[in-house]
């Protein structure tokens, strides 16, 4: 049996295991003071093409929104999000955990649209007890999103010109940014994200490392005492070389879009696999997670075969599940499930 249920199923690249077993017994600072951190934190900035950018590195997707938003917003504002963002749906409360509401606005395909968010923040404004509510603080975003679908240049744009209008941040989820920037159907590049956001994180967790997520604040905008703010939420890693070796490794001679392109290849094959036994999708995802309507009684027969991942219900008698390809699905995974299909 192989699994195509999500893309951190597999340990890490081999690189990053060998990089991690040769410098083990390097003397080397804690706490991120490494030269390896330093010289993953030079590399991120190069290929962002953000010379002045802040890079810091934790070890999780939910640990990071947290921590990320709590240390830029007010104790009396909240973050926009759509209804089907990861901070609304899958982090268990951790932000609200964190003493700051979601203000969720439709998802659309798990998009949010510049005209909704826009109308959140103005209606808030318009409404003369504004002062007794939460306060619009932050705009969150995933890119890839939830259902596999990405922002264009024109969104990411506007989105970024309404949030410079209120003079509050976009920030952009980034677990799985290798594989929207590696899809055939985008036009952004990571240096458009960096001009456009004012923090974002580039997943590694999804995307090939054992874990870890590389937090970049791109306009000289960190939140003061931001290492004391992850000390103070558990999450300051005393071996931050751990991070910073698989990072340096992910950022060297371009491995980390080398292998985020194997999953988008993985993908496109997995979606002719599914087209050409007749089946229908779901949503139309360019990215590394594919979604397929299954009968009841397939997903029953399928189960004991390959692994995926329910995700809603389509009718009585059909749901949409999830298959997700990685930067470790090969291409006998492709034909493994052909076979079973």
């Amino acid at each position: 049996m192989i699994s195509f249920e999500c893309d951190y199923i597999m340990g890490a690249h081999p690189k990053i295991l060998e990089n991690l077993i040769k410098s083990n017994m390097e003397y080397e600072k804690g706490y991120g003071n490494d030269h390896y951190t330093k010289s993953a934190a030079e590399k991120i900035r190069e290929v962002c093409g953000a010379p002045e950018a802040d890079v810091r590195f934790l070890v999780g997707g939910t640990q990071t929104n947290r921590i990320v938003i709590d240390s830029m917003l007010h104790n009396y504002e909240g973050v926009i999000s759509a209804t089907t963002g990861h901070i609304n749906v899958h982090e268990s409360g951790a932000v609200e955990a964190s003493g700051h509401k979601v203000l969720a606005v439709p998802g659309y395909d798990g998009k949010v649209r510049p005209s909704d968010v826009k109308k959140l923040i103005s209606d808030f404004y318009d409404n003369g007890s504004y002062e007794h509510m939460i306060f619009p603080g932050m705009l969150y975003i995933s890119h890839p999103t939830e259902y596999g679908t990405l922002y264009t240049l024109s969104e990411l744009e506007e989105l970024s010109g309404i949030c410079k209008e209120y003079s509050i941040p976009l920030f952009l989820d980034g677990a799985r940014l290798g594989y929207g920037l590696m899809s055939y159907n985008t036009d952004v590049t990571i240096s458009d994200i960096a001009r456009l956001c004012d923090v974002f994180y580039i997943g590694g967790t999804k995307v090939g490392a054992l874990c870890g997520e590389a937090v970049v604040f791109t306009h000289n905008n960190t939140p003061r005492h931001f290492l004391t703010t992850i000390k103070q939420n558990g999450a300051l890693l005393a071996k931050g070389r751990l991070l910073g070796v698989q990072f340096d490794t992910l950022f060297t001679d371009g491995l980390y879009f080398e292998i985020s392109k194997n999953a988008i290849e993985k993908a496109e094959a997995l979606k002719s696999v599914f087209r050409e036994k007749g089946y229908k999708f779901f949503i139309d995802s360019p990215t590394n997670q594919q979604f397929i309507i299954l009968s009841d009684s397939k997903i029953e027969e399928l189960r004991d075969k390959v692994g995926f991942e329910i995700w809603e219900r389509c009718d009585d008698s059909h749901q949409a599940v999830r298959f997700a390809t990685s930067w470790a699905t090969t291409d006998e995974d492709i034909e493994y499930l052909k076979s079973v299909i």
